[in-house]
């Protein structure tokens, strides 16, 4: 399918992980950089990080709401909102309207709709005012991940990746604050065309924090979080 804006970053917010793979599955396909958020507080510290060209947003959410965070968000933000709930009341669509949103899907929906939807509303923003992924970085001290890229670069020094610290920092940066599991590493890094082992994920993290640390005994950014993986948490 031929996009009319290759590459603009979407973060979808959802608090069901199946409807959150599944679209980010999606959106990956059809030329899109997606990040993943499981509540408005993981929200939140993605877009401190990350300046994103849309936001697709569950409505109903443990928590703070869908509603509460575009309202909140409109205070500070401009980038588009789509709204998704299951939900489909009159009433409901004018009160994400009136929150600030920039368009409404009801669930059940179908991902093609969704694609038609974003690429809608991205026709309607100036080419100059997207901040599409090619200008899109996470930064990690002085340290910067450039995600259309797939480059690290400390300051103005490029830093050579291998092929599985490259997949490696693909996986995490599409989960940024979530911890990926090594059984999950093995099979996103099959997925990304490098042949991976168990035993072998610990030696790359391991080489991936020289890179990326100051002290990498005592990593800040690529965590490893008990019980549940690893996780990369940028400034």
């Amino acid at each position: 399918m031929s996009m009319d804006h290759n590459q603009a970053h979407i973060l979808i917010v959802d608090d069901d992980e199946r409807i959150r793979n599944l679209l980010q599955k999606f959106l990956l396909r059809n030329d899109f950089f997606v990040s993943t958020a499981r509540d408005a507080a993981h929200a939140r510290r993605l877009l401190v990080s990350i300046e994103f060209d849309m936001i697709v947003l569950d409505v109903m959410m443990p928590g703070e709401d869908g509603l509460s965070l575009t309202i909140d968000l409109r205070k500070m933000l401009t980038t588009p909102i789509l709204l998704l709930t299951a939900k489909s009341e009159s009433n409901e669509r004018i009160m994400g309207f009136e929150a600030g949103a920039d368009d409404y899907l009801t669930k059940p929906f179908e991902p093609k709709e969704l694609v038609l939807r974003i690429n809608a509303i991205l026709r309607r923003i100036p080419k100059e005012d997207l901040n599409l992924a090619s200008s899109s970085s996470i930064q990690m001290g002085n340290v910067r991940y450039d995600l259309s890229r797939g480059e690290l670069w400390d300051n103005n020094s490029l830093i050579k990746l291998t092929a599985t610290e490259s997949a490696l920092l693909k996986i995490f940066s599409a989960n940024l604050y979530n911890p990926v599991s090594r059984p999950k590493l093995i099979e996103d890094l099959t997925k990304n065309g490098v042949a991976s082992q168990e035993r072998s994920v610990d030696v790359q993290i391991t080489r991936l924090r020289r890179k990326l640390e100051v002290d990498p005994k005592m990593p800040r950014y690529l965590q490893t979080v008990r019980g549940a993986g690893y996780m990369l948490a940028p400034d």
